[in-house]
């Protein structure tokens, strides 16, 4: 009886975990994640915000979750081939942000490497839009989701986890290009 018992909650144990691989293994194969603000200045004023990866560091949310982060820059100042490797915390990981191509005043584009917690790699794309005085600023993100991404999100919404950090940072770029 004892050993029947057991066999069936093993037998259950196992169907459990059969059944969350393989709903991990139906979810998308592609990370996208995005959200937008409305600032109240023009394109040309927040576009080297982004552009410039110094400029970038003072408003980007990972490094408010890492007083103690470290990094490097590599490259020209701005625009493509500009690079910044960090390290940080749990929260910040490591990795590298490089710019791959800019047309000012309306898009940046950047490749995230990340090598810790978990590798990824990932374009992250900042579209700005004029909107009567304002501009619409758009930071998407997206890239391959590798089967452990997978599995990771079937347990954390991964779209709420950044995105809340996506929100937050595009707050702050709010901030400071809203500053007279």
């Amino acid at each position: 009886m004892i050993k029947t018992i057991a066999l069936l909650v093993g037998l259950a144990v196992m169907l459990a975990i059969g059944a969350l691989l393989i709903y991990a293994a139906s979810r998308p194969k592609v990370l996208a994640v995005q959200r937008s603000a409305l600032i109240q200045a023009p394109a040309e004023k927040i576009h080297p915000l982004i552009n410039d990866l110094h400029r970038f560091n003072i408003w980007n949310p990972y490094g408010k979750k890492d007083p103690a982060l470290k990094g490097s820059y590599r490259g020209p100042a701005s625009g493509p081939g500009a690079g910044y490797d960090f390290e940080g915390n749990k929260d910040v990981g490591k990795g590298s942000l490089l710019i791959t191509d800019a047309a000012a005043p309306t898009r940046v584009t950047m490749q995230l490497d990340m090598i810790a917690p978990m590798e990824g790699h990932n374009t992250i794309d900042f579209t700005l839009a004029p909107r009567g005085e304002a501009t619409e600023v758009t930071w998407a993100m997206h890239g391959p989701s590798p089967f452990i991404a997978r599995l990771a999100g079937v347990l954390f919404d991964m779209d709420r986890m950044i995105g809340r950090d996506f929100e937050a940072g595009l707050a702050n770029l709010k901030s400071v290009a809203e500053r007279p």
